[in-house]
């Protein structure tokens, strides 16, 4: 029995399990691991949202095109492809100012298409490199933006076209110019390109809208003053060109209006996924418009129109009030200058009258001198 419990006691001791003292720290250790890994990966997926938000931010940056360049489109367009079915490309060059990319010049790059096949297409990316290098010998400030082409729609082949601007550029921007444009509004869309996850995890670029305005220095502004002046009709009064833009601006409005009606039904009968940007901004739109069935602005509306009247009716006949003393002196005027020619015309006659006898009588002195010579005459004979 001995021997047995000697022999029991060493097996014993081999075979305890290990003291709790030394799996706590263990344990401890692995949740410590837990935790920073959960850390890292919370880490990380913040990284990657602050990258995709920076992308996002520089992609719909807003672009504001310079009057410049719409000039040198349409030129570019006139020069190359009117009356055909053929579009133009070109680059842009431009600067970020004010967190907004202005678009401040372009030129024309030669190019062409196959008009049966769209993915068959040449750019000389040659010609476009020795522009810009004399360009930026103008203007060391202007850098390659982006590209513009006269659509007057999108078409397979941008993509392709984007991603050689891609070298120049890290995210260009593409401008859609409609030459032609038959509605009212600024004929031009801006896009950037981004990318999209497809159905067989394969990425690929697709384009995204970004705002678009047309925007001009003072001394810009100066010039298409100038050149607005030939364009414009001279025999045209300021309140007919102002009440031909409103009635234009009112035209656009109804149109963007029925693009929000159309899109709204979309919406609610399910042909088009709900954009919540879009929704946030038409209920923007929605709280700026005023109450109009509040006693004050009502109030407010008529004072200020009353009052609109009454500057309008005092200038009326300020106006008037001129315009007859101005008539009233005029005819004064003129008075006085008839009684001034009357008076010249009788100061006329009478001088002719004297100037008439005094030729008289000299005309009779020397009838009397040949008398008297030739009575001389006969008497010394």
């Amino acid at each position: 029995a001995e021997d047995e419990e000697k022999a029991q006691v060493p097996s014993f001791c081999y075979r305890a399990p290990p003291p709790l003292t030394l799996q706590k720290p263990i344990m401890v250790a692995t949740k410590k691991d837990d935790k920073k890994a959960e850390k890292k990966d919370e880490n990380k997926e913040a990284e990657d949202e602050e990258k995709k938000e920076a992308e996002k931010k520089i992609l719909k940056r807003d672009v504001v095109v310079h009057p410049i360049v719409l000039l040198s489109v349409v030129d570019h367009y006139s020069r190359v492809a009117k009356g055909t079915t053929k579009r133009v490309v070109g680059t842009l060059l431009g600067e970020v100012d004010d967190f907004k990319l202005h678009i401040t010049n372009a030129f024309a790059v030669p190019f062409e298409e196959d008009p049966r096949d769209p993915q068959v297409w040449f750019l000389d990316h040659n010609f476009h490199e020795q522009m810009f290098s004399m360009f930026k010998k103008v203007n060391q400030k202007e850098r390659v933006v982006g590209w513009y082409t006269t659509g007057p729609k999108i078409k397979p082949s941008d993509i392709a076209i984007h991603e050689l601007y891609r070298r120049y550029c890290p995210e260009p921007v593409m401008i859609v110019m409609d030459v032609l444009p038959k509605e009212e509004g600024l004929p031009m869309e801006a896009y950037y390109s981004i990318q999209e996850e497809t159905a067989d995890q394969v990425f690929k670029r697709t384009f995204m809208h970004v705002e678009s305005t047309v925007g001009a220095s003072e001394p810009e502004e100066v010039g298409v003053e100038h050149l607005l002046r030939d364009i414009k009709n001279a025999s045209a009064s300021t309140l007919a060109v102002r009440v031909g833009d409103k009635i234009s601006a009112l035209k656009a409005l109804t149109v963007r209006l029925k693009d929000i009606s159309v899109y709204l039904n979309a919406v609610v009968a399910g042909k088009l996924p709900l954009n919540k940007e879009i929704i946030y901004q038409l209920q923007e739109i929605f709280n700026l418009l005023p109450d109009q069935d509040s006693e004050e602005l009502v109030r407010s509306f008529a004072m200020e129109t009353n009052d609109m009247m009454l500057a309008l009716y005092l200038g009326g006949m300020l106006r008037s009030t001129v315009a007859l003393h101005n008539l009233i002196n005029n005819k004064i005027k003129n008075k006085k200058l008839k009684d001034q020619k009357g008076d010249d015309a009788k100061k006329a006659k009478e001088d002719k009258k004297d100037g008439d006898k005094k030729d008289d009588k000299d005309d009779d002195k020397s009838k009397d001198k040949d008398k008297d010579k030739a009575k001389a005459k006969k008497d010394d004979k």
